[in-house]
């Protein structure tokens, strides 16, 4: 019988170390966004973490690349369905408003202020000095005092419940 990994706040260190970038250069065999790949790398150590005292692994490495695999791919899964949600939307708008416009841009534009205006603040203002000012990133880390990393991981936040926001409400016209 094999024996079980036990993992120790030492033991979690090390393996964080030796395995983050490994598992994110794995994971960009199914998407090309690297804030994307970390989130998810971050989750899977997260969850290894709050599970140290009820699972049982017996390869901590596969353990890691299947947990890496299949939360990109629930992650894959659920964005697709999100953008299915957007296009939905967008064809109600234009099915409903035949011969105007394709949808009402007024009401789009009020809904993504909303979505904008509803954001965390430091996550709103990183997203109105890249949208609004069309500022780099680097621009804004040394505006703002904070690292490359941290403009990205915002940014990679508001577009993502900028979207769930828009397409909330497609769902709730159905």
């Amino acid at each position: 019988m094999r024996e079980l990994f036990h993992i120790t706040h030492a033991s979690f260190r090390k393996l964080f170390d030796r395995m983050f970038d490994p598992l994110c250069r794995f994971l960009t065999y199914y998407t090309s966004d690297r804030i994307l790949i970390e989130e998810v790398v971050q989750e899977v150590f997260i969850k290894l973490w709050e599970g140290r005292d009820v699972l049982q692994i017996e390869s901590v490495t596969t353990y890691l690349y299947t947990s890496a695999r299949n939360r990109m791919f629930n992650y894959l899964r659920d964005e697709k369905r999100q953008n299915i949600l957007l296009e939905q939307w967008v064809q109600y708008e234009k099915d409903r408003r035949s011969g105007e416009e394709c949808f009402d841009i007024d009401e789009f534009t009020r809904r993504a202020q909303n979505a904008i205006e509803a954001l965390p603040d430091q996550c709103r203002r990183i997203f109105n000095l890249s949208k609004r000012e069309n500022l780099t990133y680097k621009q804004i880390a040394e505006r703002l005092h904070i690292s490359v990393k941290t403009v990205e991981t915002q940014m990679g936040i508001a577009l993502r419940k900028i979207r769930e926001q828009l397409s909330v409400y497609y769902v709730r016209l159905k």
